[in-house]
């Protein structure tokens, strides 16, 4: 392995690195782009050989990449992806799964898996992700690190290739709060309003949430309850968990074929493990169970949107488990990835923001806690997340 990426985050062969475009707020550091973002010059492999071999190297940069170099961080390099970002463990089989530096024997998380394998071992100081269904919130538990999934469309999502588009937001990792909200300043705009409300306790995510880690979890809570007063407990989805995932799993789905079906179709391309069998369930998906489950994200949107209008913030494990074992088998992975998706597609389906704070470790393996605000409130939550983080010990 390159003595330079000993995790194996960035993408083989030579580094397609990008220097500073301007002097700006992020002057002086480091970062990484996953590699489903287009940068001119470059071929976007989108974590695939023949993605790579259909598609010339790309003209023009992502918008959201040129504002990074705008404002003065230089870009060293392309990380590692899964396949057309649709994966949540970050296996690659192509080009190779990333180390996850915190705990080297589990997955480091995907499909941002790179990124974050990247921002772990301490190659950059930030990267930047894409999050579906939870791949930039669910590599950033598993590997340490705080992440960001904004609200829907508050950053162009120009110049990266899609997966299910109403979904898909832009992310960034770092290993400090303060560059985290940093970050913010630049790719965000101005917030609509303050996240200034009680915390309130989404009881389904915390019954979800493997015993260990909810217990594990608790005690940061408590101290958050010193910046906002007792969390107050309540229900969003009495509906369940799984029936939020299986509506998420098909409108999802429904998106990614529309998406990139047509490209499947006519490529016939190589998949890994687990890939090929969900572009063919995305292939099949009923279009009356797609609609259903878009009416739920509707009806879901109409419950949970007012309860956050006056600034209140949910708070939740971002993953009900540590990340699961490099040695876990599809049924197993794929038992995570539903539990899991049932959390993350609160915020997703939602179109929320959410942060996500390295609070602990189980069993040597990291766990976060997510904080989720209303829609467009994302720089106040990015400050919460600094007063957060100061509370609870962790880098400011």
């Amino acid at each position: 392995m390159d003595c330079t990426d000993p995790v194996g985050a960035f993408m083989p062969g030579p580094r397609f690195a990008h220097a500073p475009l301007a002097s700006g707020r992020l002057s002086g550091l480091t970062f990484a782009v996953k590699d489903l973002f287009d940068v001119a010059g470059a071929v976007t492999t989108y974590g695939n050989p023949d993605w790579a071999r259909t598609h010339p190297p790309a003209s023009a940069t992502a918008p959201v990449v040129l504002s990074l170099l705008q404002a003065g961080a230089q870009m060293v390099g392309k990380t590692k992806t899964v396949e057309l970002a649709y994966g949540l463990t970050g296996e690659n089989v192509w080009y190779g799964t990333p180390i996850n530096p915190a705990a080297p024997d589990r997955f480091p998380g995907g499909s941002s898996c790179g990124s974050a394998a990247a921002v772990a071992a301490e190659l950059v100081d930030f990267a930047l992700g894409s999050d579906t269904g939870g791949s930039v919130r669910i590599p950033a538990s598993y590997c340490g690190l705080f992440g960001i999934r904004p609200s829907a469309g508050a950053i162009s999502l120009a110049g990266a290739c899609p997966l299910a588009p109403s979904l898909d937001t832009p992310g960034w990792f770092t290993r400090s709060a303060a560059l985290l909200a940093g970050i913010g300043d630049v790719l965000l705009p101005a917030n609509r309003q303050g996240a200034d409300g009680p915390l309130l306790r989404v009881e389904e995510a915390w019954i979800a949430a493997q015993p260990e880690v909810a217990d594990t979890l608790r005690p940061a809570l408590e101290k958050l309850e010193q910046l906002r007063g007792r969390a107050v407990g309540i229900r969003l989805v009495p509906e369940g968990l799984a029936n939020l995932y299986q509506h998420f799993r098909v409108v999802q789905a429904e998106e990614a074929w529309a998406a990139l079906g047509a490209w499947v179709e006519t490529t016939g391309p190589a998949f890994g493990p687990g890939v090929a069998e969900r572009f063919a369930a995305a292939k099949a998906t009923d279009p009356s169970v797609a609609a259903a489950g878009r009416g739920f994200r509707r009806m879901l949107q109409a419950r949970i949107r007012p309860i956050l209008a006056g600034g209140a913030v949910l708070v939740y494990p971002t993953s009900p488990c540590p990340a699961p074992l490099t040695t876990a088998g599809l049924q197993e992975q794929d038992a995570v990835r539903q539990a899991t998706m049932g959390i993350t597609a609160i915020a997703g389906f939602c179109g929320l923001p959410e942060v996500t704070l390295p609070v602990a470790t189980v069993n040597g393996a990291p766990i976060g806690l997510s904080l989720v605000a209303g829609q467009g409130q994302d720089r106040a939550l990015l400050a919460l997340a600094c007063d957060a983080a100061a509370i609870l010990g962790l880098p400011v």
